[in-house]
């Protein structure tokens, strides 16, 4: 690690602490040329599985196309910016731990619902309307019943 100050290369670890979900360590470093001290963040880098496309083409995954998704279908929902992270991040974690090098974009698609679900059912059939292709009012009146019958199987 190179010290921001003199940029020498040798730096000794001082104190070490997990940040925020554990995501994430925090070291307090010392320069051994200079003796100044600063703080490094370390963070694990987990690579994403390619998308499979429904047209068969493949591409990364992004994490920005994920979160527009979810914050385009709670578009003037009352939603926070923190619940739409925290969905954002399940979603990846669940993603990762398939460990799958690829994976189909219908199933981030079946995972964005899943988030919706429970987070608001209004977003949750706007979303499924676009992802699912609805052609006619009767598909909104069929999701919508499958819908109550989930909320009354758990209530």
């Amino acid at each position: 690690m190179y010290c921001p100050f003199c940029g020498a290369s040798d730096t000794k670890v001082i104190d070490s602490r997990f940040v925020a979900d554990a995501n994430a360590v925090r070291r307090r470093r010392e320069c051994l040329s200079c003796g100044e001290r600063h703080n490094t963040f370390e963070k694990a880098e987990l690579s994403m599985p390619r998308l499979i496309k429904r047209d068969g083409s493949r591409e990364e995954f992004s994490e920005d196309k994920l979160r527009y998704g979810l914050a385009k279908a709670l578009e003037k929902r009352p939603v926070s910016a923190d619940r739409i992270d925290g969905a954002v991040n399940q979603i990846i974690r669940r993603l990762r731990a398939g460990g799958e090098r690829e994976i189909d974009s219908l199933r981030v698609g079946e995972e964005v619902m899943h988030e919706l679900r429970s987070m608001d059912p209004v977003a949750y059939v706007r979303f499924a309307s676009v992802y699912r292709d609805f052609q006619d009012v009767s598909e909104f009146a069929e999701e919508i019943r499958r819908l109550d019958v989930l909320a009354d199987q758990r209530g």
